[in-house]
């Protein structure tokens, strides 16, 4: 039996799986973004990061355990109302596919939800993301640090560019965004239907089950998002004028200088990333909804 569909109840249960997701992966996010933003070293000299693990103890050594949660405040607080949002949209596009409230989508429907999800949550995600982005790499840069925290770095964003500089990446947010999107949810309902018995109900998974299909949807979210969200980072960190014609002129750097591998730096921390912290998302987001029906079973 098909459930319910609450776009309501979804805004509520996701805001509280993006919590979940943020506590859980934004260590691994620092390194990816530290990695995905490194200079291409020069001939003969040593790249500032070896891999994962030695960018990993680097950012330990010198500036702490606490350098792995740099630039967690931006995230943290648009977090809740991004997921929101996201699984919101994906309510609403399921909701605008279903002749009835008890309709079974495809999972080709399930994708279109998604797709429109994606879209949604750029509205708050570019300016977050940006903001993220800047404080993560900071730390690398030499002499005093630009931005004390994520407001001063809005603030400072605002007043060099205004509301244009604050969402600059836009393009590359949803080039990343929707297609991952899409294959995220659809990835977690194919899961969710292969993991649930014969006769059962998808509804009474257990929450290892929920956790394992939520971090098969992260994991194959981020094998789709990847190569945009470098082009992504690179855009967004880099200097004004850098790149004039936007992440195609990024592309198109990246490939003559460093070639398409460029286009996967730093995916090992997110794959690691991708399955606890996805995992923590729905089984967040699975437990607030079951707390929902209880508390309003007829919204």
């Amino acid at each position: 039996m098909a459930k319910k569909v609450s776009p309501a109840k979804d805004f509520i249960a996701g805001g509280f799986g993006g919590m979940c997701i943020v506590l859980t992966g934004h260590p691994l996010d620092t390194i990816k973004v530290r990695l995905q933003t490194m200079p291409k070293p020069l001939p003969g000299e040593t790249p500032v990061y070896k891999g994962t693990w030695d960018c990993a103890t680097k950012i330990v050594t010198k500036e702490g355990f606490f350098g792995l949660y740099k630039g967690m405040a931006a995230p943290l607080t648009g977090i809740a109302p991004i997921f929101a949002i996201c699984f919101f949209g994906f309510s609403v596009g399921k909701k605008l596919q279903q002749k009835s409230p008890t309709d079974t989508l495809s999972y080709f429907q399930i994708f279109n939800a998604g797709l429109l999800s994606g879209v949604m949550t750029t509205v708050i995600m570019t300016p977050g993301e940006r903001i993220k982005c800047l404080l993560q790499i900071q730390a690398d840069s030499k002499g005093p640090r630009k931005y004390k925290g994520p407001i001063d770095c809005a603030q400072k964003l605002y007043k060099e560019g205004g509301i244009r500089s604050l969402y600059r990446g836009t393009g590359a947010t949803l080039l990343r965004d929707m297609p991952a999107s899409g294959t995220y949810f659809m990835t977690y309902e194919w899961m969710q239907h292969m993991l649930t018995p014969t006769g059962g109900d998808r509804r009474e998974l257990s929450p290892l089950r929920t956790l394992f299909a939520g971090g098969m949807a992260g994991v194959f979210n981020w094998m789709v998002a990847i190569p945009p969200d470098v082009l992504k980072s690179r855009y967004q960190t880099a200097p004004q004028g850098t790149y004039p014609n936007g992440i195609r002129d990024v592309f198109r750097q990246l490939m003559k200088e460093e070639g398409i591998f460029a286009m996967y730096r730093g995916v090992t921390p997110v794959m690691i990333r991708a399955f606890p912290a996805n995992g923590a998302c729905f089984l967040g987001y699975e437990v607030a909804m079951k707390f929902l029906n209880w508390l309003a079973p007829n919204l």
